[in-house]
């Protein structure tokens, strides 16, 4: 990716999350970016393209993360634990692009939602085994397997909405916080 690409799209986050896509206009991408508005179209095909590759690279890297996590030692505890504990930490520290990616999904084509809402049912599968696995080893106790899922992906998503460095706790420390409350939420025996 090319240097003005690269500038591109973290201008287009950063326009994204402070004004909306919909509020955002491609003057404001280029601006940011320090190129004129035709310099965008170079690069992108439109706006949209723009949000997509933003939406398409996060959902990527929130999956590597959560199938690393989910893939390591500790049974069903100590994996959820794990998961809960990196996705948090991953939303705090990159909440520009957290929040885009999370929260601009609406604006994307169908065709470019459906992509990337694929990836977001791997994310969600990725938790879903745990939490199955968890259920069959009588170590989580929950009334309804699906809804606990919503649950911790909401717990875990909704942090890019508030979090702001600087705050009374670091991202490492909310990760920590919200992996005990994950496992408070399942029910975990133990």
């Amino acid at each position: 990716m090319t240097d003005t690409a690269q500038r591109l799209l973290s201008s287009a986050t950063a326009a994204f999350a402070a004004k909306g896509f919909h509020g955002t206009t491609t003057r404001d991408i280029a601006t940011g970016a320090g190129v004129t508005p035709g310099a965008v179209y170079v690069h992108h095909k439109s706006k949209e393209d723009l949000l997509y590759c933003i939406s398409k690279v996060g959902h990527e890297r929130t999956l590597e993360l959560v199938r690393e996590s989910a893939a390591g030692d500790g049974g069903p505890l100590g994996r959820m634990a794990t998961l809960v504990r990196n996705l948090v930490e991953w939303q705090a520290a990159n909440y520009t692009s957290s929040h885009v990616v999370n929260f601009e999904l609406p604006a994307l084509s169908e065709e470019h939602r459906s992509d990337v809402l694929r990836l977001r049912g791997q994310v969600e599968d990725e938790f879903r085994r745990i939490v199955d696995d968890g259920l069959q080893q009588g170590v989580f106790d929950v009334p309804d397997a699906s809804m606990a899922v919503v649950t911790l992906l909401s717990l875990c998503i909704d942090v890019a909405r508030w979090y702001r460095p600087g705050g009374r706790l670091s991202a490492a420390d909310i990760g920590e916080h919200h992996s005990l409350m994950a496992l408070r939420l399942l029910g975990a025996a133990g």
